[in-house]
């Protein structure tokens, strides 16, 4: 005998009908605006931003002698504004774009002048919640890294080179060297493998090796070796490298694209990675010279915070320490043997601090990555050392040798049709003077 249906039945069914729309059949989750994420990321673009202005231009001010205070902090907020419009013009759709014909090299230029990206574009930060922000945020935030390196570069040639030179070059060095190799690393170019959380090849290689070429291409300032340079202002320098430090939050911790677990522990280990590479320095410069200096620290801070970068995102707390110890002792002696041995005056050490410290955080992230408490330890899928340091060393040669290479023949070109250096008179009186007709202090 049949059960008559009853009205209890009846209703579930009418609920189910109802909420059936409410359902997704699809294997993709539906993609929303991450308002927490899209919060956690704006603060990181102007932690970054931070850096270069005022961090950055502060912390190389006081390295430079009085007389050309302003020619530094001058480069500083100019490279600001303009590779912020060539950025948005041509660089970040040549980096990041996703219109080249030959993806693995270049991004093209579909998403030149930000054509492609309006109000309501979306990047997709979390694919398994489809959690995304504003893709104009993201042109923003890698902005600010384009913004830096090429004002890393200018400790390569400082108190030396015409100011409308540098700007020549800063702009043509973003597009042919940074972009590029922005691709390539992030951008799914050929080094895609390589693990490079924030910056150690695209930022940090880059940047030593540019100021490495500029500063044997200009040749050395008057009377250096012989003569003592001593920093005019440590005061400035110790409070740009502290906002440098607070920015780089920002600049690694931010280069996941969202909040989280990941953003956290990167923001630790950028910690500990600093704070092991200034003490280190500390120590092996009071143990060599008799003192710890209030330079030194600083010094190995910045040190520590370019070797953990690349690293930032695979390797745990231990690890970070064991690499912020590495830089402080490696870059110690980097920048001695720059400076003692080689003669080179790369002015404000960009190479042995930001060059080296590079090299040696992509290359130490393929085994603390996978060792000690590595985050890649036990994934199943996850490479062995060996595989990784392959990726990792094709990654540093790659980029050494594009840099390299790219950045003499721009500085030629500028040279032939501009010049690179003032002349001696000029040098001698100062580029706060004879490039902008103005003076740092009125005493």
């Amino acid at each position: 005998m049949k059960k008559p249906i009853t009205k209890k039945f009846i209703i579930a069914i009418s609920l189910a009908l109802l909420l059936l729309p409410l359902v997704s059949f699809s294997a993709e989750p539906k993609v929303y605006l991450s308002a927490g994420d899209t919060a956690w990321m704006l603060t990181c673009t102007a932690l970054v931003l931070f850096m270069t202005i005022p961090g950055l231009a502060l912390f190389y001010a006081g390295l430079v002698r009085s007389k050309n205070v302003l020619s530094v902090l001058m480069q500083c907020f100019a490279i600001t504004c303009l590779v912020s419009l060539v950025w948005f013009a041509l660089g970040f759709s040549i980096a990041l774009g996703n219109g080249g014909a030959m993806n693995s090299v270049w991004g093209g230029l579909a998403n030149a002048f930000g054509n492609g990206i309006d109000f309501d574009s979306l990047y997709t930060v979390d694919k398994s919640t489809g959690a995304s922000i504003p893709k104009i945020l993201v042109l923003m935030f890698q902005m600010t890294f384009a913004i830096i390196t090429p004002a890393l570069i200018i400790g390569g040639f400082a108190e030396r080179m015409k100011f409308s030179s540098m700007l020549w070059f800063s702009a043509a060095w973003v597009l042919l060297v940074y972009a590029p190799v922005c691709h390539w690393v992030w951008g799914g170019g050929f080094l895609k493998d390589t693990w490079d959380l924030a910056g150690g090849t695209v930022v940090h290689i880059n940047a030593g090796v540019a100021a490495l070429v500029a500063a044997i291409m200009l040749g050395r300032r008057k009377g250096f070796p012989n003569t003592p340079m001593p920093p005019h202002n440590l005061a400035l320098t110790v409070a740009g490298a502290s906002m440098l430090w607070v920015g780089w939050f920002g600049f690694n911790a931010g280069s996941g694209l969202m909040a989280g677990n990941a953003a956290a522990m990167t923001m630790l280990v950028t910690h500990l990675g600093a704070s092991t590479g200034a003490l280190a320095w500390m120590f092996m410069e009071w143990k060599k010279f008799g003192k710890p200096s209030v330079l030194g620290i600083v010094t190995g801070m910045v040190a520590g915070l370019g070797t953990i970068t690349p690293a930032s995102g695979h390797v745990g707390p231990i690890g970070a320490i064991i690499i912020g110890l590495s830089a402080g002792i490696v870059c110690f002696y980097a920048t001695q043997y720059l400076k003692r041995v080689l003669k080179i005056d790369d002015s404000l050490d960009v190479m042995p601090v930001h060059g080296v410290g590079g090299i040696l955080g992509v290359m130490l992230v393929a085994v603390f990555g996978l060792t000690l408490d590595g985050l890649q330890k036990g994934v199943a899928d996850a490479p062995s050392i060996s595989t990784q340091l392959g990726h990792q060393a094709l990654a540093v040669v790659v980029t050494i040798t594009w840099c390299a290479l790219m950045t003499f023949i721009i500085l030629k070109v500028i040279d032939k049709f501009n010049g690179l250096r003032v002349n001696s008179d000029d040098e001698n009186e100062g580029l706060d003077i004879t490039q902008h007709d103005e003076k740092g202090y009125n005493f």
